[in-house]
């Protein structure tokens, strides 16, 4: 199959790129630098530079595709973060229909279910609204959790304060996925035959905050690592003296009420995977550990 990427060589588009490659499709990926290119060849695949603001670029990218995997990558210096993921998601559609593509797996995240009240997640609710208006094109949504990837933020807050904390309680729940784990799901259902608009969870494991301060901890030679639960305004105030901009900072502390509500795992947990992914949280920590 022909095959075009979104995603550029991020931590779910690189390896999903290597399966495809491996298993003989021909594989194209976008990215809007320019130096990514030679990369992208090494790897055995057809560069695409341009930018996803423009449709007409990513018409001709996506025409001839027999399918093409989509996500919204973020931008943290959007004046809007929830217009701007749902403006790139109608690019994308725009291009589909154009394009005449037939077949799309999108990346998704948990709680995409809901209109709001979820941060950065609802943008990515508004692109499956978008995308169910397409007709005659059989889509996957791939609503993933919390990426163990997110934890590379805490590394200064674990250096110097040495804590680990958000807006949420030690005893909530985290719903979590190792991207690899994404990348594999993807690649399944890029050369499955689905048909049709639908949703497929997955996820590598679940664990508490605690839970998870503590496995990391003990990764890195800090067993005593505490989770601390910052109240809305602690949170936002700390985000904003890191240097996120407020628009984005915002976003990630409603995220966190949603997290400390439960509201994001309803709808998970009618449609729960069978299996879990490969890789469970006491391995991305040894990943942790190397880099920390």
């Amino acid at each position: 199959m022909k095959i075009t990427l979104l995603g550029s060589l991020g931590n779910i588009s690189k390896p999903l790129a290597i399966q495809l490659i491996k298993a003989g499709h021909q594989v194209s990926i976008i990215s809007s630098d320019a130096n990514k290119a030679a990369d992208i060849e090494a790897l055995g695949a057809k560069p695409k530079i341009g930018s996803i603001t423009d449709v007409a670029f990513l018409t001709g990218a996506f025409t001839g595709a027999d399918a093409i995997y989509t996500m919204v990558p973020p931008s943290y210096n959007a004046e809007n973060f929830r217009q701007h993921v749902g403006g790139i998601g109608k690019n994308y559609a725009e291009a589909i229909k154009q394009a005449g593509v037939t077949r799309v797996v999108n990346l998704s995240s948990i709680g995409a279910h809901l209109d709001g009240g979820t941060g950065p997640i609802a943008g990515l609710h508004d692109v499956e609204q978008i995308f169910s208006k397409l007709e005659n094109v059989a889509i996957k949504h791939l609503r993933a959790p919390f990426f163990y990837v997110n934890f590379y933020g805490n590394v200064d807050l674990i250096k110097h304060q040495g804590i680990l904390g958000a807006n949420y309680p030690g005893d909530a729940r985290l719903v979590m996925v190792h991207p690899a784990d994404i990348a594999d799901i993807a690649a399944e259902e890029i050369q499955n035959d689905f048909t049709g608009h639908t949703v497929r969870y997955l996820v590598s494991d679940e664990r508490t905050p605690n839970e998870a301060a503590a496995v990391l901890g003990a990764a890195i030679g800090k067993p005593e690592l505490p989770w601390v639960e910052f109240t809305d305004e602690q949170a936002l105030n700390g985000m904003l003296q890191g240097g996120l901009p407020a628009e984005m900072a915002r976003n990630f502390v409603e995220m966190g009420t949603a997290v400390r509500s439960g509201i994001l795992w309803q709808h998970y947990d009618a449609h729960k995977p069978a299996t879990f992914g490969s890789r469970n949280f006491e391995s991305f920590a040894q990943e942790f550990a190397a880099a920390f």
